[in-house]
Order: structure tokens, then C-alpha cells, then sequence
């Protein structure tokens, strides 16, 4: 059974040989992967600027017309620190990037071919909440949510509406399904209100799953923090799938009340497990998630792409790795692995 028959049957929780893997190579060797994924080219006529700033930063300005800032040698990332759209009029000029034009996906049928036994994921924007919140900068959007919410919805529209034609062109492509990044959550609640999320942002989303749904892909979704409020009407609304680094924050218990409803894609928690580096801990960890989420389908493993960021030796995580690997085969058969592997 190849890794793209693997991963159909976790997400419609047909009884697959084995849970689903996504891990990177460790220590020059590799791991199970079932997994693809690729997204737009660069746009040839778009060129990035960076620049160090006096006080140890990097800046640069992205294709959507963001002025970012990071600490270098502290972090990969960073935050706007100057938004395309200072003021509401700024709007009506500002030109959003090409990323719903097909030439910039004019390698995707080769990728296809490269991955034809892996289930291949089309990297999308967002669902809008990603990139909408850095046009205003992050706390101005928040605050324009609050007071100016119609200027807000017509932002929110004109990115949607590029994200809508990736999924067009991701579809045509063949793709599997697609993958989006939008953390909606502190540590301790939604960023907004439950019900300022219903009325502002749920249409995106349903939008979304929608229009991948009608092109027979999945719709994939990452989210750090506590977005548990949100996860009961996205799984009525038909997500497949969450990628959560913290399981925990939302407890394991939790998680599987949604067994057979929707798919859940996780590392051993890169929060309150991992930092442990006790051996013991990860491996039971890793266990439980096998046996609560994943034994007839729903469960999709994987690591952390930033071992240095959270203070974890890449060991601790391959601990994880080996014991999904011991745990979460159940029919050898059909599992797509050479015994060595196992």
C-alpha cells in the first residue's frame, strides 16, 4: 500500500495498516514520510529587500508589501513593524500579490509525478486570518475587528478571494488536498471572541472547505495555542484535519471525542513534553496518542522543525519517532515498510 493509500484511509478512518508519518531526516537518515507538499513560485517581478537595522535586527519587506523585523540569531520569524495599509484608505490603492496566478504554479504537474505515492498537499495563504491580520499590523486588526468590522470584511474578502484561486489551481494540479497556517489562540483563549469569530471569520472558512470539498481535496489546518472554542464548528463545517505542536493544551481526552469526525496530525507536544528530555515520558506519550486517536484512523505523526528554538536535543524526538513506529503498525503486510523499518 503506497503512503498516499495510507494517509486516504487515516483521514476516512478506513482501518489503515498503520497510523500516518511526516518526519524529516535524522542524523543524515530517513524517516517515514507519507506526505508532499508544495506551493508558488517566487514572482519574477517581485524583489525582496533586507537590510540590518542599528539595534541587532534584520528587516525586510515582503511580496504583500509588509515591513517585517526579527532578532538576529534569535529568531526565524518576526513581526510587522510596518503595514502596507497604514489607514482604510490606503485600500483602495494597495495592490495585493499574484498568488492566484497559474504561472506560478506551472511546476506543479511535475511535482505530481516526483510524489505520486505520497499524498501531496497544496500550501495555501491562510484561510484569510493569516495574512489579512499582518496588513493592518496585528494589533490594529485586532482593534479594527472591534471598531471598524465592515472595512475589516472587505479586507478580509479580497484575500480570501486568492486563496480561493489557489485551491482552483491546486485542484486542477491534483492535488490531495491543502495546508494553511493560522494561529488563532494564546495560551489561555481565542484571539477573538467566539462570537466575533462566528460572525467575521467562520464564512472563511466555510468558504474554503467548501470550494476543496467540490475538487475532492482535503483541507488541512495548523493552529498554535487554545483554539478549542473553535474546534466544534470547523469540525461541522468538515475540517479534515488539525496539525496542534501542543496536543496538550487541548488535552488528549478532549481530542478524541472527535475520533472518526476529524484527523489530527501532531508531534509529541513540543511544549510540556519534549522540553521533559525524559525518555520514559515521550515514549508513553507517544503511546497514548496512538491508542486514543489513532487506532482505526485519524492519527498522523510527526517532528518539530525547530529543535533549537524549544531547547530540545533532535534525539528527544526520535525517541517519539521510534515508538509510533513500534505502536502504530498494525498490519505489517500492508504497512509500505521494509522490515527494517520496523
Amino acid at each position: 500500500m503506497t503512503s498516499r493509500e495510507i494517509i486516504q484511509r487515516v483521514l476516512s478512518f478506513d482501518n489503515p495498516p498503520r497510523i500516518g508519518f511526516g518526519y524529516s531526516p535524522f542524523q543524515g537518515q530517513t524517516r517515514l514520510a507519507d506526505t508532499a507538499g508544495f506551493g508558488p513560485a517566487r514572482d519574477p517581478e517581485f524583489e525582496e529587500k533586507r537590510w540590518l537595522d542599528d539595534d541587532g535586527g534584520e528587516q525586510w519587506i515582503d511580496d504583500w508589501g509588509c515591513t517585517w523585523r526579527r532578532i538576529v540569531g534569535r529568531t526565524i520569524g518576526g513581526e510587522v513593524v510596518e503595514p502596507p495599509i497604514k489607514t482604510w484608505d490606503d485600500l483602495d490603492t494597495w495592490q495585493p500579490p499574484a498568488y492566484d496566478d497559474p504561472a506560478r504554479y506551472e511546476h506543479g504537474p511535475e511535482v505530481r509525478e516526483k510524489f505520486a505515492d505520497r499524498y501531496l498537499l497544496g500550501s495555501l495563504t491562510g484561510a484569510c486570518f493569516n495574512r489579512a491580520r499582518y496588513l493592518r499590523t496585528f494589533a490594529g486588526y485586532l482593534e479594527d475587528c472591534a471598531g471598524n468590522p465592515e472595512m475589516v470584511n472587505r479586507l478580509n474578502k479580497i484575500v480570501s478571494d486568492i486563496i480561493i484561486g489557489q485551491v482552483e489551481i491546486y485542484g486542477d494540479i491534483g492535488c490531495d488536498g491543502v495546508m494553511f497556517c493560522e494561529d488563532w489562540g494564546t495560551q489561555y483563549r481565542l484571539l477573538v471572541s467566539p462570537p466575533m469569530w462566528d460572525k467575521m471569520f467562520r464564512w472563511t472558512f466555510e468558504r474554503l472547505i467548501s470550494e476543496c470539498h467540490k475538487r475532492n481535496m482535503t483541507v488541512w489546518m495548523h493552529s498554535c495555542g487554545y483554539v478549542r472554542d473553535i474546534i466544534p464548528p470547523l469540525v461541522d463545517l468538515g475540517m479534515d484535519l488539525f496539525q496542534f505542536d501542543q496536543p496538550e493544551l487541548h488535552g488528549i481526552d478532549n481530542l478524541a471525542q472527535y475520533h472518526g469526525k476529524t484527523t489530527f496530525w501532531l508531534p509529541v507536544d513540543i511544549q510540556k513534553i519534549l522540553p521533559t528530555g525524559d525518555e520514559g515520558v515521550i515514549r508513553q506519550r507517544a503511546r497514548e496518542y496512538v491508542d486514543k486517536l489513532g487506532r482505526d484512523g485519524g492519527l498522523i505523526v510527526k517532528d518539530y522543525g525547530d529543535c533549537k528554538g524549544i531547547g530540545v536535543d533532535p534525539l528527544w524526538q526520535h525517541w517519539g519517532y521510534e515508538e509510533f513506529k513500534s505502536v502504530g503498525v498494525f498490519d505489517e503486510a500492508e504497512a509500505g515498510l521494509d522490515r527494517s523499518e520496523l
